[in-house]
């Protein structure tokens, strides 16, 4: 059965090195007269850092070397985004926020008795069907804008606001402006882009404690861990395995030309007086093996379970980013955690395993556009590069801790 696959295009994946110094990025917010807008919000986003301006519009962000993308945001204002990258000197970035007009025609949109529906099949697959997810709940679903298209079978969000997601099973309050959201519903394909921005809940020490073991286990096997592993040569060393799945033409299966001419000879020589396919003798059988023949897979899929070295998959492009290329796909497998079954029932989503291999968490990763190219913190910069299948598809915003988290036991 087919994997459902996630496109992760978050634009989250911001980026720094884990250097010691920082450097301040500062400068005014205005309007398109001039006039300075204090309260306007900055926030880095997929981190947990964010200011606002003071009285003035000025602002002032100390930032790590590395590559950023700083969202500015006030209401009845449209928001702006600004790419920065922080090398070894403060930065002066100053922003002009435009107002935002709602036009007559959008408050007077009747309502759509499908809405809750959607809502639904968004929270799904944006924030995820895993136990975390249960314990998620969207605080504003009112600022979501949803079309659907029946004639393609295809799922649109998007948000002028930040949509505000309480996460009480890992302790954030998660504001994700959402750019763009899509599900296909014929390719299986979810894809989403935008900018997140995670914030501590309170709560009491105890609750402190439960919130800091689930970011740990949460954290521990994503996306996120494994490109951080990779980047410091610690893969191995931290539980996950790289094999291969190397797909093969099917050699049972002729060529779709062959297959096309076949039916199309079979089924005119049935066809009866009133235009209908007679059934019944030979050519009937002869034209059931084309179609078998056409269902067949075109490639089969081989697991090859020798190692994958990451000296030979790993390459440094910079001082601060590494890259990965590959052909076939990526079969990554985490040792230090079994599948929760909640996802090793759901049908269509599991990835097929030896059957020695024990129940561990396994993801694939189909290369979309070569290189990928990934920082010190995980971060991916053209994360359109890839297609998740598996553990990591099913795990989403519910199961996601910002690109500044750090696990306890790391220096």
């Amino acid at each position: 059965m087919r994997s459902t696959i996630v496109l992760f295009f978050l634009l989250l994946t911001v980026h720094y090195c884990f250097a010691q110094t920082s450097f301040n990025l500062s400068g005014t917010v205005k309007d398109k007269r001039g006039e300075v807008l204090p309260g306007a919000g900055i926030f880095v986003s997929g981190y947990k850092i964010a200011t606002v301006a003071d009285n003035n519009g000025k602002y002032t962000l100390p930032l790590k070397p590395g590559n950023y993308d700083i969202l500015f945001q006030l209401i009845g204002y449209k928001a702006v985004n600004k790419n920065v990258i922080v090398a070894d000197k403060p930065i002066k970035l100053d922003v002009i926020l435009e107002e935002s007009i709602t036009q007559l025609a959008e408050v007077t949109i009747k309502p759509d008795p499908n809405r809750a529906y959607y809502i639904g099949m968004f929270r799904d697959f944006f924030i995820g069907t895993t136990p975390n997810a249960a314990d998620c709940k969207i605080i504003n679903p009112n600022v979501l804008l949803i079309d659907y298209d029946n004639e393609i079978n295809r799922l649109t969000v998007k948000t002028n606001e930040f949509l505000i997601i309480e996460n009480q099973a890992l302790g954030y309050k998660i504001k994700y402006l959402i750019k763009q959201f899509e599900w296909d519903s014929k390719t299986r394909v979810i894809y989403y882009e935008g900018f997140p921005y995670y914030e501590d809940l309170k709560g009491s020490e105890r609750k402190k404690r439960i919130w800091a073991k689930k970011r740990l286990t949460a954290y521990l096997g994503s996306s996120q861990h494994f490109f951080k592993s990779l980047y410091r040569n610690k893969a191995t060393e931290e539980g996950f395995l790289i094999n291969k799945i190397i797909t093969k033409t099917n050699p049972d299966r002729p060529s779709d030309s062959v297959i096309n001419a076949n039916l199309k000879r079979l089924t005119k020589t049935q066809m009866g007086l009133n235009g209908k396919i007679v059934i019944g003798g030979s050519k009937d059988d002869s034209l059931n093996y084309w179609i078998r023949k056409r269902n067949l897979n075109k490639g089969i899929s081989i697991l090859n379970r020798a190692p994958v070295l990451q000296d030979t998959l790993v390459k440094k492009f910079n001082s601060n980013i590494k890259s990965i290329n590959f052909t076939d796909k990526l079969y990554v497998i985490y040792t230090k955690e079994m599948e929760s079954p909640l996802f090793t029932n759901r049908i269509g989503q599991s990835i097929s395993r030896p059957l020695d291999m024990p129940n561990y968490q396994i993801s694939n990763i189909d290369l979309q556009i070569a290189p990928v190219y990934f920082y010190e913190n995980g971060g991916i910069y053209n994360p359109r590069s890839m297609l998740y299948s598996g553990y990591w598809a099913w795990e989403k915003i519910a199961d996601s801790v910002p690109m500044d988290y750090v696990p306890a036991n790391e220096p």
